[in-house]
Formats: structure tokens, sequence, C-alpha cells
């Protein structure tokens, strides 16, 4: 026995030694923030972005039409920075189909993605469509949405399968994850021409990804990539070129509890925990990237290099509790919006990190 326990002390002795302490955040959610009028509802909240200007536009499976399945889910609405409701931007748009992330770019110009019509959409700030990415199915084509074959189907240029989101560099290269079916990064140039894309399907080599579902950059216009179904951030220059992995592994806490269905055994906990659902970057001169996972429902505040500042939250219903956080907006450090699948809402967070005390661990790969 003794024998044992040092053997399996030999064996975490890796881990154990890249351990560090990881505070929790404490943090408020400003309560009632989002103001809509009475005969408007969000659905499931897929995505959030905020303007030069505070503005928040929450991108939603709302305002369906027609049965469960095969409806219309997707719905932008604009908020004032005091969170009173504006107006809806692309009011019975062609692209509407399955809502899933919106962006605002450095001159207020805002971005849509639908999964459902494989299509991203660009608005001027004025709410008019100015350029299109990807084309929808034809009402005369098969109907049904992409499937997952083996072995894949190779990617089209300039053609999306279940698109997941969208960023840029500082020349205005227009990057997309593609996505659920496709596992890669499509490259335009600031015109919308095609450039390249990268990366295939896979689990362990540089990129290789597993469902890449969200995208952001830094201020260097590297590109981060949330490798969500293979755990991990891949880093990657604006060619495309590797530049790093990063892993988020904080324990999970032993009261966590899902949103639904039962309880992780402690394999599917190490699993879900840290897997990015969503990434946002803050402005500079000092960044940090926000990410958050469905289990135990975090969201994880770390330095670009990928050390594990802060955790805040966990999963439930509750004000300042988590249901899948889909996209995160982070116009300011101490100052984040989330959008909740599961709980149908946006939260207004504002951190107060001055007062952390360390709670955990993490290891970074």
């Amino acid at each position: 026995m003794k024998r044992f326990v040092i053997v399996l002390l030999f064996l975490l002795s890796p881990a154990l030694l890249a351990q560090q302490a990881v505070p929790e955040i404490p943090f408020d959610s400003v309560p009632n923030f989002f103001k809509l009028p009475s005969d408007l509802h969000l659905g499931e909240a897929s995505g959030v972005a905020v303007n030069s200007k505070g503005h928040i536009f929450v991108f939603n499976r709302g305002n369906t039409t027609g049965p469960a399945y095969g409806a219309t889910a997707a719905q932008i609405l604009e908020f004032g920075p005091d969170g009173k409701y504006l107006r809806e931007i692309g009011h019975n748009l062609y692209a509407w189909s399955f809502a899933h992330t919106v962006r605002v770019d450095k001159d207020d110009n805002i971005w849509a993605v639908d999964k459902g019509s494989d299509m991203v959409v660009k608005f001027n700030p004025e709410g008019r469509v100015v350029m299109v990415f990807g084309r929808k199915k034809e009402a005369s084509d098969e109907g049904g949405p992409w499937t997952r074959v083996n072995p894949p189907r190779p990617p089209v240029d300039g053609q999306f399968r279940q698109p997941t989101d969208v960023t840029w560099d500082p020349a205005g290269n227009i990057f997309i994850s593609d996505g659920y079916i496709n596992s890669r990064v499509a490259k335009f140039d600031k015109n919308g021409d095609w450039v390249k894309s990268w990366g295939q399907p896979g689990a362990t080599a540089p990129g290789e990804f597993n469902t890449p579902h969200s995208i952001a950059s830094d201020a260097k216009g590297n590109i981060y990539v949330a490798d969500r179904g293979n755990r991990r951030i891949q880093v990657f220059d604006s060619d495309g070129k590797f530049l790093r992995e990063m892993k988020i592994d904080v324990p999970v806490p032993p009261d966590a509890k899902p949103w639904m269905g039962a309880t992780p055994n402690a394999q599917q906990a190490l699993a879900q925990s840290g897997a990015p659902w969503a990434l946002c970057i803050t402005p500079g001169p000092n960044q940090y990237l926000y990410s958050s996972d469905a289990f135990p429902g975090r969201v994880y505040k770390l330095t670009l290099d990928g050390k594990v500042l802060g955790v805040l939250g966990k999963s439930g219903r509750q004000p300042k509790q988590f249901g899948w956080i889909h996209e995160i907006a982070c116009p300011s450090e101490n100052e984040i919006y989330v959008a909740e699948i599961l709980n149908w809402r946006v939260q207004k967070l504002v951190l107060h990190p001055t007062t952390q005390a360390p709670k955990s661990s993490t290891s970074n790969k």
C-alpha cells in the first residue's frame, strides 16, 4: 500500500508542482438592468456585445415564428448604456434562422453570426446590411441542417457549415470560426475577399479542432480560438501559425451542481470544467482574457499567456449564477456582460478584484 501511494504521488507530482493559488473574484450582478417593453421577451440569449458608446446588443433566440422545429429564432435588440431598450436591428432579415453570436468592431459595425443559415452579416451603426458572408440553403433545396459524416466533408472556400463567431485583427482582416460541422478558421481581408483557412478535425495536434466555438483577437492581432470539444484555447498569429495552447484547470468545488441533469462524476467534471464556451479580450493597454464553461458554470479571468487570475460564479438560476454562458462582452476589465442560453437573460456584472482572496488552484499548459 505504501509503495502504491508513493507511485501515485510520483505520477501526480507534475500537476501538483504546476498548481498555484487562484482567487475567487467578488462581483455584483446589476439588478433589473435591461428594460424591455412589456410585450417583448428574450428567448435563449446567445450573444452580447458593446459598442464604443456603451450601447449593448443582445442576439437572442426570440421572435420565433413557426413550430418548435424549423422555427426562425434570431433577433438583435439594442439597449442604451442605462439598459433602456432602443430598437430591434435586422427585423425580418433573410439570414435570420438560429442566433449564435454578435460582435461589434472598432468602427461600431455590428456583426451577427447565424448558425442556422450558415451566414455572417455585417450591419453599419445605423443598422443596415453592408456585407454578407456565406449563403443559406434555398427553400428549394433539400431541407435539414448540415450533418456530421465520417470522413468529414471537405470545407468549401467562402461557405460555412454552422459558423460560431467572428473577430478582426488591427489591419481589418476578418476571422470566422467555422464551426460545428467544419473545424477551421476562415480568413477574409478587410474588403471581404477570401484569403485562406486553417484547421481540421482532431483532438491533440496544433490546428486540430473539435467545435471551435468562440474566437477573439488581441491588440497584436493574435487569434484566440475556443476549441471547446478539446477543452483548450489555441492561439495563432494572423496567418494561422500556431503559437501556444492554454488549458484552464481550476478544481471543481465539491458542492458544484449542474443547471440540469445529474451531477457529473469526477471524470466527467474534469472533462467539462474549463472547456471554453465563450472568449472575450478586454481593450488595452493591459489586456485580459475572459472565458466561461458550462459546468461548473464559472467565468475565468486570464492573462493572455494563460495564467488564471481568478474565477467567479457557478451554475444556477439566481442572480450571480449562470446557465450556459454563450457569449461574453468585456468593455473594460471589471465590467462584463454575459449572455445565458438556459436562463434566457443577459447579466451585467461588476467585478471587485482588489478584494480577492485565494480559494482554489490551477495548472496551465
